[in-house]
């Protein structure tokens, strides 16, 4: 007899086979850089704090004992500043039902394919992937059918897509702003999303944690605005990213009402509730001055180009991200040189021999699609400049 938890871990790499349990390839990397004094760009989460309206107004809702649980669905203040939030980007009237606060994004994920998704459903994901989705999946008892991001631009393969689609299609999850590659879906892809879901009466889940990092004025659009998606997208969200809390889990998902209140049911079940002082800086987080999006995006594109720029012209063979705060590169020409068959090798000699930590891609891939990206790595690029400058000096001494 198989246990759930034996699906999620082959689902996931963390268990082979034989039952033996291995640690996520970022516990792995983030272990090298403690040991080697190395600067760790493997990880993704900022050195830097959020907004001080955010901190204050959470330390103040901590002081005046808002310390209890929140309601299911969340605190009223935070789901008004998510449908206020989702007006004022998008233009969309969202009435408070029709948003639900989670502990994370990550809550967001799993309890909406836990939700809708049936044992023997298929769901469709592009990889490389962020990994939380084949494990829902797992979890599911479904079945996962995944789509390629062809390197080295990382654009969706369509043709792939539209095969991947059979009667047993219940749910498409795809992240855009795209992690780990960076990529932002074109509008040709999105709305090929949205025919194909309508035309086999399929689920849409956005994980758009990345909404405000997209670079080189490129706005970012939500599916939920093409009219044949609105009625069936899952749009999920977070502070996270943003506002430089990845250890507060504060998200949401919204969406049309009759899907948001049957998420509610199991969700309610997961964590109950997301921290209480917490949910009131987050909403005033998201109630920032236009500022601080604005500057959000020019510190983050800064913070790339150093690494792009930086890297230019050495044996690094960077990606231009056109999103988020990760860029990838193809190490080929390195891997000779430093004695490695393959990028995870290469992460691993890395924090010893040049004092920095990277994730090989294939740590967000299936078995299939692992030769496609066996030489490709991910930078994290969501630290302080002088940090990047230092990382960037040891890079280069490899080339």
């Amino acid at each position: 007899m198989i246990f759930p938890y034996e699906h999620v871990g082959r689902a996931t790499g963390l268990l082979s086979e034989t039952g033996q349990q291995t640690s996520t390839i970022f516990e792995e990397m983030s272990a090298l850089a403690h040991q080697y004094d190395a600067i760790n760009l493997g990880q993704g989460f900022p050195d830097t704090d959020g907004p001080s309206a955010m901190l204050q107004a959470a330390q103040d809702a901590i002081a005046e004992g808002k310390n209890q649980y929140a309601t299911i669905a969340g605190d009223e203040a935070l789901r008004k500043a998510v449908a206020t939030h989702q007006h004022r980007f998008y233009n969309d009237s969202l009435s408070t039902d029709c948003v639900l606060i989670t502990a994370g994004a990550s809550e967001a994920i799993a309890s909406a394919v836990a939700a809708f998704v049936r044992p023997g459903d298929e769901v469709i994901v592009f990889e490389p992937f962020y990994d939380i989705y084949p494990a829902a999946i797992a979890q599911a008892g479904a079945v996962i059918k995944t789509v390629p991001l062809v390197p080295p631009t990382f654009d969706p393969d369509l043709d792939a897509l539209e095969n991947a689609f059979s009667q047993r299609t219940r749910m498409v999850i795809f992240n855009d702003p795209h992690n780990p590659t960076g990529t932002v879906f074109s509008p040709q892809t999105k709305h090929k999303i949205a025919q194909l879901t309508a035309e086999h009466d399929a689920l849409i889940l956005q994980d758009g944690v990345y909404e405000h990092l997209t670079f080189d004025h490129q706005k970012f659009s939500p599916i939920f605005l093409i009219p044949e998606a609105k009625d069936r997208t899952l749009f999920v969200s977070a502070i996270s990213k943003t506002c430089s809390a990845t250890g507060w889990r504060i998200g949401w998902v919204t969406g049309p009402q009759h899907l948001i209140s049957a998420l509610k049911i199991v969700k309610g079940y997961f964590s109950h509730s997301a921290a209480a002082p917490l949910q009131v800086g987050a909403a005033a987080a998201l109630n920032s001055p236009a500022s601080f999006y604005d500057g959000l995006k020019v510190a983050y594109q800064q913070q790339r180009d150093i690494l792009l720029h930086g890297l230019d012209n050495t044996a690094w063979k960077m990606q231009k991200p056109q999103g988020t705060f990760f860029a990838v590169a193809d190490a080929t020409d390195l891997l000779e040189k430093m004695g490695a068959k393959d990028a995870v090798e290469l992460a691993t000699v890395l924090p010893r021999e040049a004092g920095v930590a990277v994730v090989p891609l294939t740590a967000f891939a299936t078995k299939n699609y692992k030769p496609a990206v066996s030489t490709w790595v991910r930078f994290a690029f969501c630290k302080r400049p002088e940090v990047l400058d230092a990382a960037v000096d040891r890079l280069k001494t490899l080339s």
